[in-house]
């Protein structure tokens, strides 16, 4: 029991302290994904060797001490992501906005066939703005019903589970499907016109994930080349996808920081979307974060429909002369220069 319980203690607490290292390794970057689950296991470990261990020496009680911190790291980085912190994106106080609009970003998996279980979540749901993500030309056809319903669309079906699908309500002014990093993996850019003539741009990504014999660097630079450009937009702008990456890695943050884009998850929960089919192994996957400008109206998780993935709706509205009211992230010098350098790095091969 007492061997047991050390090694994997220990494990845990190599899975916890790792991933503060910079580094692309997929191995490395994986970690950051379980911190939830890593904090739980840390604490069970802690508790069952108090109660049939105890500490009777000094390496157990730095055992002890190092599981105690391991805890505390994670729950530094998932404790915004509580409702025990304050709010980032601060709610709309007016009672009828006129520029108010929902977005649904949904990641469909490819090989998913449930398309009425999907169609129909659409309907109900109704959003303004719906983000597909992983669909392949199967997938295409049988979301052309929607159509009907969206006259505008940018579409870039692909059947490497990269396919990407973007359906709107409102006028699309400027669109372009773009391969920012790598081949076969899109990203969209539009400019959309609300019904009050009011102009913001939408960014879309699925970057790769890390996985075997895949390290983040492309994730990385995809990221926050978006970022660069969401921040020098002339538009209020708003990047949504599926991200491969969980809300509170070292990655996102830059991210936030680079483009001052607010996230409306923090102070309010984790609203995990992957792994809809495991539910102890869950992470927020799926973002959307937003220039200041807008403010929050309603977020919620939407029910599963036979994908990986839960889709997840926001509902905002366009407040630029309220903007300054948010605590908006920023990026120092040396982490302007890190960004750039994770760009270069990538580009330059």
């Amino acid at each position: 029991m007492k061997l047991a319980l050390e090694l994997f203690g220990s494990l845990m607490i190599l899975f916890s302290f790792l991933p503060l290292i910079k580094s692309q390794y997929w191995w490395i970057r994986v970690l950051d994904f379980p911190r939830v689950q890593v904090a739980f296991f840390c604490l069970v470990t802690l508790l069952a060797y108090f109660y049939f261990i105890g500490v009777n020496t000094l390496p157990q009680g730095l055992f002890i001490f190092l599981l105690a911190a391991a805890i505390i790291n994670e729950v530094i980085h998932i404790y915004r992501f509580t409702i025990l912190s304050p709010v980032q994106a601060l709610r709309s106080r007016i009672k009828a906005p006129k520029n108010s609009f929902s977005i649904m970003v949904s990641n469909v998996r490819m090989s998913n066939t449930r398309y009425a279980n999907y169609l129909k979540v659409v309907r109900e749901t109704d959003p303004d703005i719906l983000l597909v993500n992983e669909p392949g030309h199967k997938w295409a056809q049988e979301l052309a019903i929607l159509d009907k319903i969206y006259p505008y669309s940018i579409k870039c079906p692909l059947d490497n589970t990269y396919g990407m699908m973007f359906f709107s309500k409102f006028k699309i002014l400027e669109k372009q499907i773009r391969f920012l990093v790598e081949e076969g993996i899109p990203s969209f850019y539009s400019v959309i016109e609300l019904p009050t003539g009011k102009r913001f741009d939408f960014f879309t990504v699925h970057p790769q994930p890390p996985h075997y014999n895949k390290n983040t660097d492309t994730r990385e630079a995809e990221l926050l080349l978006v970022a660069k450009e969401a921040k020098e937009s002339p538009y209020a702008s708003i990047v949504a996808g599926d991200l491969n990456d969980v809300a509170w890695s070292y990655t996102t943050n830059l991210f936030k920081k680079i483009s001052g884009l607010l996230d409306p998850r923090i102070g309010r929960g984790f609203y995990n979307t992957y792994n809809a089919l495991v539910p102890f192994f869950r992470y927020s996957l799926d973002h959307i974060f937003y220039d200041p400008a807008f403010r929050l109206i309603r977020m919620r998780r939407l029910p599963k429909f036979g994908s990986d993935h839960f889709p997840i709706l926001i509902r905002v509205n366009y407040e630029p002369q309220e903007a300054d009211e948010h605590e908006v992230p920023v990026a120092d010098a040396d982490e302007q220069a890190e960004a750039q350098e994770l760009i270069n790095n990538v580009l330059e091969e």
